[in-house]
């Protein structure tokens, strides 16, 4: 087996998260899971699981910059670092607050540079580093009432390009993953008439499950994934190709 390592998955309790965080636990690995708010999921979580939940808001630099430095005093150097944390605040853009965008964008864009530069540091000083940030479908091919959402999942594909550029010569990989429509909370917050809609239209005929986005997180952190850097894999049941 490849050595442990030491992995923080933001939005790390619920969801896509929670099973990134049991997949990493499951191979040996150190896991701390952030997450922002519900603390009943979060102790629950633990309960399950095993693993220590870390509470801070990655849409705060600050935070990022603590909590990463709280991890590494309990669990040692952070080796993985998935940037999982998402929101949604859907609106159609004649409709759409100041607020709505921004909180998305710090949120899902914010959060990927306000992580990767509290590890970066270190990353290049001991020459090894895994970052996977989950992207989404609708940043590939865009979706109706989610500018927001839809401009920081694509600027998460472009921020990974170059972080990963800048990486490779330290051993660090960048790379993302677009998953397409996967059975969560959020998802199953859609009305049934739309999600009917959308299931339709996955070639596989089916909604992704958690543990799909966790088996390539997998793939890509492992220490012999050296040669993959700056790629997006999409996980999607073929619903989007790009």
């Amino acid at each position: 087996m490849a050595d442990s390592r030491v992995a923080i998955v933001t939005g790390g309790t619920r969801g896509i998260g929670k099973a990134i965080s049991v997949a990493l636990k499951n191979a040996g690995h150190k896991v701390a899971a952030n997450y922002g708010g519900n603390d009943e999921a979060a102790k629950a979580f633990t309960v399950e699981t095993g693993i220590a939940a870390y509470k801070w808001d990655v849409g705060d630099f600050k935070a990022c910059q603590n909590g990463v430095t709280l991890v590494t005093k309990d669990l040692g150097p952070v080796d993985i670092v998935v940037n999982n944390a998402g929101i949604t605040r859907d609106a159609t853009m004649h409709k759409m607050g100041f607020e709505q965008w921004q909180e998305v964008i710090n949120t899902n864009l914010g959060a990927c540079f306000n992580m990767c530069r509290a590890v970066i540091d270190s990353m290049r000083h001991r020459g090894f580093g895994r970052i996977v940030n989950i992207g989404s479908i609708n940043g590939q091919a865009g979706q109706y009432g989610q500018v927001n959402y839809a401009a920081a999942k694509s600027g998460i594909h472009g921020f990974t390009k170059a972080l990963a550029q800048e990486g490779a010569g330290k051993n660090i990989t960048v790379n993302a993953i677009a998953p397409g429509y996967v059975d969560t909370d959020m998802v199953r917050a859609v009305p049934p008439p739309v999600l009917e809609k959308i299931i339709a239209r996955i070639p596989v005929g089916r909604l992704g499950r958690a543990e799909d986005i966790a088996r390539g997180v997998m793939f890509l952190v492992a220490d012999d994934a050296d040669f993959i850097t700056g790629s997006t894999m999409s996980i999607n049941g073929g619903q989007h190709m790009y």
